[in-house]
């Protein structure tokens, strides 16, 4: 199993089209009572910074199995973020939560491009409709981020942990028996009809990206190629609550669900 390669890359203004935020397993398949490690990494297309472990801007970073949950514990400021001696055998869940961050779009044709490139439902003209300034166009965002590991024999399923917005993997991804599937859920419900971004990363590291749409129960088949490294990304964007909007300045508020998994021989 190959080590990742974590890019060099130049962090853009967060006004930027697009950035997600990953869970990125140094090995997505490990042995039993082998260390495991995770990098946080902000960016896109599987290019993107790497992000030190900061207590103060996360919600939650735990380690599901079964109905075990582990709290990763690690060092202020460690990096990469997740550096456990060992995990337990079969089918790790790691889950990660930010704090909200704020941003602001100067230009109301950036947050257009956004708009059009998540497939949010949302134009600009409705943006003005609500009788809201074109310029400096404010947005509060959280991240809700998975990443698969398989640890000895890798058995084990995906569950629905239930953060505000999630993608959960119906199938696992290292004993597949047919199509790879998951359900994208927005407050535990299945979202339907909405798309969900697919980065495919090969061994040479080149990376191509596609767009697949869920069903009417919030499921999606995601076409998949044998050792090639997986990220799925899928946004909520919505009106803040008057609360929301007061603490963060904001107009916008939108949630981020990322899962990342590997595909084996």
């Amino acid at each position: 199993m190959r080590f990742l390669v974590l890019y060099s890359f130049v962090l853009m203004p967060f006004s930027a089209l697009a950035h997600e935020l990953w869970i990125e397993p140094v090995d997505y398949q490990i042995e039993d009572e082998t260390k495991a490690q995770a990098r946080l990494v902000n960016g896109e297309g599987f290019k993107g910074v790497e992000l030190a472990f900061f207590p103060n801007r996360i919600e939650e970073f735990n380690v599901y199995n079964g109905e075990e949950v582990i709290a990763v514990d690690t060092r202020l400021g460690n990096k990469p973020a997740l550096d456990a001696p060992s995990l337990p055998e079969g089918l790790n869940i790691l889950v990660y939560q930010s704090k909200p961050s704020e941003l602001t779009y100067k230009e109301p044709e950036k947050f257009e491009r956004f708009l059009k490139h998540k497939a949010l439902g949302i134009t600009l003209e409705d943006h003005l409709a609500r009788g809201l300034s074109a310029d400096n166009i404010t947005e509060v965002y959280t991240r809700y981020s998975k990443s698969l590991v398989s640890v000895g024999d890798g058995t084990g399923e995906d569950r629905l942990i239930g953060l505000e917005t999630e993608l959960v993997a119906l199938t696992n991804p290292y004993d597949l028996d047919g199509p790879m599937q998951v359900q994208l859920f927005y407050q535990n419900a299945p979202r339907a009809n909405e798309q969900i971004e697919v980065f495919e990363r090969a061994e040479d590291e080149s990376v191509s990206i596609s767009t697949v749409l869920t069903d009417d129960q919030g499921i999606a088949t995601i076409p998949i190629k044998p050792n090639h490294e997986y990220m799925l990304d899928a946004v909520v964007l919505r009106i803040p609550s008057d609360e929301v909007a007061t603490e963060y300045s904001a107009m916008w508020e939108t949630l981020w669900a990322n899962l990342t998994f590997f595909v084996p021989e």
